[in-house]
């Protein structure tokens, strides 16, 4: 395979990795992991931590922590005091939301395929707000074009209809289904509209190419613990000079807050040592006594993607051709196909393959109404029988697997994880899942 020649990928790139011997890990994208010298860089962070906390935290820990700006900065070609780190994309998305302010007629615009708890944030926003949302549906396969189309009709009828998209949430790469949205584009159309562009790039850092000083979003967050090889959780967080006197406080509010005078008010202490950095930095420096090793390993996890895995490209390459390759040998073992990538102009670490389960009232199909529950079911028993995991969804009317590819993956783990979904597909048919589907 392309990539594999110069590089150790497979099998031999597990013993990188803490990864149990027998499990079969299908499903990177959810949750990530990292190697064993990442794992070996986060305990230093943690041993020096406990040595001597005060001095530490202080003292130590900031400097860490803007060598580690600096560097992801670096990555993502942008200055480094426009990022921040977070623990999660979601925390992110919440701190834009949370930050605007919105006035009646306001509107929050996205898609179909949003993530769930950024759209459950967004719905918390509109019960607390003036604001309402709106929402593109997408059924894919659909190609970039019509997914921009798509957008910039609904954003010009929201506005011709006398209401104002005040910020438009999108993906750089979709979670279910995996599948990258053009997100350049989409900033693009929101820049020429007066949109806020707020970007869910949870998949995006060590996935894809991202170039944030040429695309220039308005907000963007992601995951470095999904796909960069930093531990959980701690994701990036990019707000340009220009947009950051609209983010007023982190979440939790903590001591980088700083309040509007109001007549009489006193200063408020800050027991933390004098900072050097600019007053956005400051608000996410430090926001709660929390575990913030892995903002410090991002270093390390660079070093190891560089040193040992020969760079960003030789990443991509392996795993979109093991996607490409994955996906096909995965539907022909199951009878079924890959979701269609018309139109898209990039390729990343996921295929979408349909599982052979309809949905109907047929003797042998699945009722609408228990599909989640027969989703549910199937991880259930990949995890708990099979030792192995791999996301099961629906779209479309149809049952999908998304499959996650990754350096420590070759293609015999691909057809042994399509043997045991076909198993559990037959065992659905059979009517298995009757009487016992999960209630939670």
């Amino acid at each position: 395979m392309s990539g594999s020649d110069t590089v150790a990928f497979g099998k031999p790139m597990r013993d990188h990795f803490l990864l149990a011997k027998d499990y079969l890990p299908l499903n990177h994208g959810s949750f990530g992991t990292y190697p064993k010298s990442i794992r070996d860089d986060l305990h230093k962070w943690q041993d020096l931590s406990e040595a001597k906390p005060d001095t530490f935290l202080r003292y130590d820990y900031p400097k860490a922590l803007q060598s580690a700006r600096e560097a992801m900065a670096s990555f993502l070609d942008v200055p480094a005091h426009e990022v921040v780190f977070l623990q999660n994309t979601t925390t992110g998305i919440n701190t834009v939301l949370r930050s605007l302010v919105f006035e009646q007629g306001d509107v929050i615009l996205h898609f179909s395929t949003l993530y769930g708890a950024c759209e459950k944030t967004m719905e918390y926003i509109c019960e607390t707000t003036p604001a309402e949302s709106a929402s593109v549906m997408l059924e894919y396969p659909v190609g970039d074009d019509e997914v921009v189309a798509k957008f910039a009709e609904a954003l010009e009828k929201l506005n011709a209809d006398g209401n104002k998209v005040r910020v438009a949430i999108f993906d750089t790469i979709s979670a279910l289904p995996g599948v990258v949205v053009p997100w350049e584009k989409l900033v693009e159309t929101c820049r020429e509209h007066g949109v806020l562009s707020l970007v869910d790039g949870a998949h995006g850092v060590g996935h894809i190419e991202l170039n944030l000083g040429r695309a220039q979003p308005d907000f963007f967050a992601s995951n470095c613990h999904k796909w960069l090889y930093v531990p959980r959780g701690c994701a990036v967080f990019y707000v340009p000079e220009r947009n950051q006197h609209l983010i007023r406080t982190s979440l939790p509010t903590s001591h980088g807050f700083i309040p509007v005078p109001r007549e009489g008010s006193q200063a408020i202490y800050n027991p933390l040592p004098p900072s050097m950095g600019t007053p956005f930095t400051n608000l996410f420096a430090y926001v709660a006594t929390i575990d913030n090793s892995p903002y410090l390993c991002i270093e390390e996890a660079l070093r190891f993607r560089k040193d040992i895995c020969h760079g960003e490209e030789a990443i991509r390459q392996y795993c979109n051709n093991l996607a490409v390759i994955g996906g096909r040998r995965m539907a022909e073992i199951l009878d079924t196909d890959v979701m269609e990538e018309a139109g898209n102009s990039k390729r990343c670490c996921f295929a979408n393959v349909r599982l052979p389960i309809t949905l109907g009232s047929g003797e042998s199909e699945v009722n609408e109404k228990d599909a989640v529950k027969v989703a549910q079911w199937i991880a259930e028993k990949l995890a708990m029988e099979y030792d192995a995991y791999i996301a099961i969804y629906i779209h479309g009317g149809k049952f999908w697997t998304r499959l996650s590819t990754q350096i420590y993956l070759d293609l015999e783990d691909i057809e042994r994880g399509a043997k045991v979904l076909k198993v559990l597909c037959e065992r659905v048919v059979r009517g298995d899942h009757i009487g016992i589907l999960p209630l939670r």
